[in-house]
This record gives C-alpha cells, structure tokens and sequence, in this order.
C-alpha cells in the first residue's frame, strides 16, 4: 500500500488528465493562483516600494499560501483515509497537466484551417498564443500552433511530472505556480521587466533540466511516429538556444528538426515587431498536419516522462520503504 501511495496517483492524475482535460466550469486551482496574481499586481501597482522588492514580495506571497494550503489539504486527506490521499493527489496532479487542453485548443487551429476559415484559425489560434494573430497567413498560424504545442509538450506536461516525480501534488502545484507567475508578470517591457524579474528568473531555473529531459526524449520517440530522430538531434544541437528564453528553444528545435520545418522567426506582440531567429531548416512547407503530428509527438514524449517519473518514485521511495 505505501507504494502505491508514491506512485498511483501520477498514473492516475496523467490519465485523467489525458482522458477528461480540465473542464472550463470547473473550478481550477491554476485559474485561482492566477486570479490572485493578478490582485496582488494591482495591489502593488501603486507602492512606493523598489520595483524590484515588489516582484520578490509578489513571488513570496504566492508561493507561501500554494504551499501551505496544498501541503495541509493533502495532510489532511490521507489522515482521514489512504484512499482519500490518493484521490485527492489524483486531482490536483490532473489539474497540474495539460495535455488534452492543449491537444485540443492547438486542433481548433488544424480544424479552423481543414475548413479553410482563415478567420477562424486566427481567433483560434490566439486563445494559444501571446503573439498578434491578426495579420497571420496559414502558414504563421500553423507554425504558431506547432511551436506552442512544442514549447508547452516541456511547460505544460513534462515539467510538471519532473517535479512531481520529486515532491508528489504539491511538487506539481509550487511549478504550476511559477509558471504561472512568470506567465503574468515576466515579460521584458517597461512595466514587468522589474516587477516581474524575480518570477521569470525562477520559471528560467525550474525549467532548465526538464526542459532538456523534454528534448532528449522528444528526439528518443521520433522513431515511434517515422519521424527523423537524427535530425531533430541536430537542430536540437544547433539551434536549441536560440531564443530569449533559455529553454523555450529546447523543445522547439526538437519538434522542428523533427519535423524537418523551419519555426520561429519575427513576431508581432502588442503592435510590435520582435526579430527573432528561426529554428529549424524550410526543407518544405510547413501544413495543418504538422499540428496533428506535433500533438501525436507532445503525448509521446509526456507519456516518456511518466515512465521516467514512475521508474524514480519506485527506486527512490522503493529503497527508503525496505
């Protein structure tokens, strides 16, 4: 029984995930987090604190309350019963991935551009993105989709099973919850470059191995799906720090070599044009079934990760139990 406690409920949590998503009319943790996020932006916005301090206060006064609130309701629920514990876990896990949303936001797109809704698939396409989509053609909304299906395979599954894998639920719910942040108040403009300094740096720190992890087996499940393993090695070699961020380009480049598409490039945010470097190589035009396809590679390399993060919970609670 306890080591079911340590492992049932990342299988559970990444099936529920996989099966049911995360309902809009649900109440939803992350949706709460960021809800106060957004309070506590407001509530500093006119301090006469250093801007800096204000961004430190914002990242304490978020992750205190996650942790704690998480840690004692799941305290709780396996004080009351084991099963109860577990279901609970289960939960909040589900909660902490986002496979199927993804899945399914990013075909919007696929099936937006099927019906040749040019209209459609721009408005779809921007529930993903934060980039301006009003001027996209078809081929920058799909590589729009391909590349948020590509960076989120790290920030939206695998990254939080990584850290799952470690600490369990409330391992799953402190990441969301930088991610989160820096997601709110990490940009580099006038006004959230210092606000937001201290949110973006942790989201950079926490990502950085399992954003890698993410690559290596995104390029190891290539051949699952006859995609070019060799290649998406090499552009993942080549082109894997070619973003602002030092790990968004990770599994980027992957998908990209993959895929054999070029990715990237400028981008309009706000009215303004960013010059960006693309990833990959235009061997051929990119298509709507590259969406399709970076989705297929998204639940494979999550899948990966979950046989990873079982496989250590088992060695490390399996050697601390006997």
């Amino acid at each position: 029984m306890s080591v079911l406690k340590y492992i049932s409920p990342i299988i559970i949590g990444f099936l529920l995930d996989s099966i049911i998503g995360d309902p809009y009319w649900m109440p939803h943790p992350i949706r709460l987090i960021g809800s106060y996020i957004y309070k506590l932006d407001h509530l500093f916005s006119n301090s006469n604190l250093p801007t800096y301090f204000r961004g430190l206060l914002i990242v304490i006064l978020v992750l205190l309350p996650t942790f704690f609130t998480s840690y004692f309701i799941c305290l709780l629920c396996y004080h009351i019963h084991f099963l109860i514990g577990i279901i609970f876990e289960s939960i909040l896990i589900c909660y902490m991935l986002a496979a199927k949303n993804l899945k399914d936001e990013s075909m919007k797109v696929y099936h937006a551009l099927e019906r040749d809704d040019l209209t459609g698939s721009r408005k779809a396409v921007s529930m993903i993105v934060g980039r301006d989509t009003d001027q996209l053609d078809s081929n920058g909304i799909i590589r729009a989709a391909v590349e948020t299906v590509a960076e989120n395979t790290s920030d939206g599954v695998t990254a939080p099973l990584f850290y799952i894998a470690l600490f369990g639920a409330i391992g799953g719910i402190m990441y969301k919850a930088v991610n989160t942040m820096d997601s709110m108040i990490g940009y580099k403009n006038e006004k959230y470059k210092k606000l937001g300094f201290f949110a973006a740096k942790l989201d950079d720190i926490l990502n950085y191995i399992p954003s890698r992890i993410t690559a290596y087996l995104m390029i190891i499940v290539c051949p699952i799906l006859k995609l070019d393993a060799k290649n998406a090695y090499r552009i993942w070699k080549r082109d894997r720090r070619k973003h602002a961020s030092p790990n968004s380009a990770q599994t980027e480049a992957a998908c990209a070599g993959a895929l054999h598409v070029r990715l990237a490039g400028d981008t309009s945010y706000f009215g303004v044009l960013h010059k960006k470097p693309y990833i990959g190589d235009d061997d051929r035009d990119i298509k709507p079934d590259d969406i399709s396809t970076a989705n297929k590679l998204m639940y494979l390399t999550s899948i990966a990760m979950l046989i990873l993060a079982v496989l250590f919970r088992l060695l490390l609670f399996g050697v601390i139990l006997s």
